[in-house]
């Protein structure tokens, strides 16, 4: 049932975010300095590879917090939540500003992102705790 939990609640996280994403592509596109065609999509290959890594990367997130969340005893959805509203926003939230900060990219960049992180662990936090 652990695995099962960690890939249901990575899957739900991923999924979250092609909907965030899709919802602030705009903004993010421009904040990331992502270059677009006429159409407004982004210029590039196209590769799968991205998508790829970001649904490996929510599933490790989702076992280490499974792991943690385990050792210390949240079994409950708001206990869930809160933890992994923690998670996104206090340990993952600043070190994405500390990469925007450096190279100069826009606040904007960090609070989108930061934005995904927070509420994509929440979800995570909530769907462990489901399987508590």
């Amino acid at each position: 049932m652990g695995v099962l939990s960690v890939i249901v609640a990575g899957a739900a996280a991923w999924i979250f975010g092609a909907v965030w994403y899709m919802a602030l592509s705009k903004p993010w596109m421009a904040a990331a300095e992502i270059a677009v065609g006429p159409d407004g999509k982004p210029q590039g290959n196209g590769s799968a590879l991205p998508f790829i890594l970001s649904a490996i990367a929510m599933i490790v997130v989702a076992g280490m917090m499974r792991h943690v969340f385990a050792l210390s005893g949240i079994d409950t959805l708001d206990k869930g939540l809160v933890s992994g509203l923690g998670v996104g926003l206090f340990f993952i939230s600043p070190w994405i500003m500390i990469n925007n900060a450096y190279p100069g990219r826009p606040f904007k960049l960090t609070l989108i992102d930061g934005g995904y992180a927070t509420f994509g662990c929440a979800i995570i936090g909530g769907v462990l705790s489901l399987f508590a």
